[in-house]
């Protein structure tokens, strides 16, 4: 089993440690379905740069500390498709469910996704407002036990 790097290590114990605050976060305001919203372009901005291979592109969505971690966007495009997220680059369409505000400039938001061989996932994605906009913080990634029609 190889390890993940220690740049992605370190984002998902903290995106992990995010989404352990969302049950509390949960019985202040409830889950809300989701419309458009500005970090809802984002995530699509960010899936469609990996289905394009677009490392540049993809890296420009994500968090300050993202960008920071890594000393290029190829390095960024190739560790994040071979630690275990390359289904969403593969993905022939995404979705949104509903979102969760996480304080005032944080939200989780759930993206599912059809495989190429109609295999499903489902996403949490963790995003916050920098001053650039709207950024992808984190990503947990996991495969549904169903097929897409």
């Amino acid at each position: 089993m190889r390890s993940l790097s220690t740049p992605i290590r370190v984002w998902f114990a903290l995106f992990l440690m995010l989404v352990a605050a969302l049950p509390a976060a949960a019985q202040e305001t409830p889950a809300v379905p989701a419309t458009a919203t500005p970090w809802q372009d984002v995530i699509t901005g960010q899936v469609q740069a990996f289905r394009d291979q677009d490392a540049k592109a993809a890296l420009s969505f994500a968090g300050q500390g993202f960008q920071a971690a890594f000393p290029s966007a190829e390095s960024f495009y190739v560790s994040i498709m071979s630690s275990g997220y390359a289904p969403i680059g593969l993905s022939a369409s995404h979705s949104f469910g509903t979102f969760q505000m996480v304080g005032d400039k944080s939200v989780a938001q759930v993206v599912k996704f059809l495989g190429a061989k109609q295999e499903l996932y489902e996403a949490i994605y963790l995003l916050s407002e920098e001053p650039a906009g709207w950024r992808v913080q984190g990503v947990q990634l996991a495969k549904t036990p169903a097929i897409g029609i």
